[in-house]
């Protein structure tokens, strides 16, 4: 961190060499904490970064000529692999899990406004009967995870400026949902200034204020280093890590057979895809160019690309990407020591600024460009990647959007949970009475499997319930 010398006249001789000097015109109407929060915000920011990128320095791949000598990736295809093959996967994941070297990174930054909820969206009570929240379910899988392979598992969450302390907060006011504080890391990831499209300045959200946005996904590396959380990993001999977004509360943490496929192939990332319906399905494309593999934007593919079909007259670039991996460590310690290794993406945003007036302003089209790096940009830099395919049903039902909506809504989500929990309990041999629905905690099963150890074929159920 670096020191904060708070007077004016350092930060202007600091700012003038990149013309942002503005930044501090209102300097004398500031109280003291207003001026050192300020000052504070400008020492943090990398101002010959943010130069570089306002004078378009940033590398801006031609997707439509990349995606034209794409290759499908190598993937593990669901009916492909032997009975022999998903046991051996199974059993190399297990022994990982056992053996206390898989840890689970969740990515909870994000705020609940498009949901019309007023608190973070990990607090959403997303339970269909137990109203349990989505941060809940995931803590709970990993306390599963960690009862089923007798060691624990530790839980690393990603939060965001706007969600740092209402999350802490809550994790105390739950005892962390029985998982013990060792086990518990919570950082927050890091922010980017924004600048003005016509002038590169920065842009003051109040007189005394940087607006500042989370700098994306992709933060998570360095935050993962300035946090301590890293080494706190190697502490724990964690050598690989379980990726995920809170939104998703049908995301098989901890999948032994996921975690198997990895390390057999000696990956540094695998990352799970379902086949798409149709060629224009709004997925980013897992893809291999020039031997690296890759995620194309289905906005940056071009349609005749994404149309082209194999020798059976199936889709070519048929894996789309739902944003869970399983990371090695070395990958992250990698990225963190080499400087740019992950670009920036830029977003032309409507941002609210303090102009030199100090008048508020509220923008009705794009004035600003933001800056956000992703984590699927590790994907080119990893060695020996791999993409497992699974059926939909089975890992995605993102929470989005609000009720009424047309895709994503608590609804939705909501009966895709019990869905999956019907099939989980169908398979193990119970019967269901038409229109009951049975929700099943983390603690009481994590897969079909497990229901299969506790529910005995025949067993009717007659009223919708929550088995804990």
């Amino acid at each position: 961190m670096p020191t904060v010398v708070n007077t004016k006249e350092h930060l202007v001789a600091r700012l003038s060499p990149f013309g942002q000097q503005h930044l501090v015109q209102f300097w004398d109407e500031l109280n003291d904490a207003q001026q050192l929060q300020l000052a504070t915000q400008i020492e943090n920011i990398d101002l010959a970064l943010i130069d570089s990128l306002a004078q378009g320095k940033v590398d801006q791949p031609d997707w439509v000529e990349l995606s034209r000598r794409a290759e499908p990736p190598p993937a593990v295809r669901l009916g492909e692999a032997s009975e022999a093959q998903i046991r051996k996967a199974i059993e190399c994941g297990a022994a990982a899990l056992h053996a206390g070297k898989v840890g689970v990174l969740l990515v909870a930054g994000g705020q609940g406004s498009r949901l019309g909820f007023d608190l973070p969206k990990s607090m959403y009570p997303i339970g269909p009967f137990s109203g349990a929240t989505l941060l809940q379910i995931h803590i709970e899988k990993v306390r599963a995870n960690a009862q089923r392979y007798g060691t624990p598992i530790p839980l690393y969450v990603m939060t965001s400026p706007a969600t740092h302390e209402e999350t802490v907060r809550f994790l105390q006011e739950n005892k962390n949902f029985g998982l013990a504080d060792a086990d518990l890391v919570v950082f927050c990831q890091g922010t980017m200034p924004a600048i003005s499209i016509d002038s590169g300045k920065l842009l003051l959200a109040e007189k005394g204020q940087l607006f500042l946005s989370p700098d994306g996904h992709g933060g998570t590396v360095g935050a993962l280093g300035a946090s301590g959380a890293l080494n706190h990993m190697r502490e724990r001999g964690v050598e690989q890590l379980f990726y995920l977004q809170v939104d998703n509360p049908l995301v098989p943490i901890g999948d032994p057979q996921l975690i198997g496929y990895h390390l057999l192939r000696k990956s540094e990332l695998t990352s799970i895809a379902v086949q798409k319906k149709h060629p224009h399905e709004k997925w980013g494309n897992f893809a291999m160019i020039d031997g690296r593999m890759h995620v194309i934007e289905y906005s940056d593919i071009p349609d005749d690309v994404a149309e082209l079909t194999d020798a059976e007259g199936k889709l070519k670039f048929w894996a789309g990407s739902l944003a869970i991996h399983v990371f090695e460590r070395a990958l992250f310690e990698r990225a963190l020591a080499i400087k740019d290794m992950m670009p920036f993406h830029i977003a032309r945003k409507k941002v609210p600024y303090i102009n030199e007036q100090g008048e508020k302003i509220n923008p009705t089209e794009p004035n600003a460009l933001k800056f956000e790096r992703f984590i699927f940009d590790l994907l080119p830099q990893a060695a020996r990647p791999l993409v497992v395919e699974y059926r939909e049903p089975d890992c995605l039902a993102p929470l989005k959007n609000a009720s009424g909506a047309a895709v994503d809504t608590p609804e939705y989500v909501r009966t895709m949970l019990l869905a999956m929990h019907r099939r989980w309990l169908e398979a193990a041999g119970a019967k269901l009475a038409d229109g009951i629905d049975v929700e099943i905690s983390p603690l009481f099963a994590l897969d079909a499997a497990q229901v299969a150890e506790k529910i005995k074929p025949g067993h009717r159920f007659d009223k919708s319930q929550y088995l804990t």
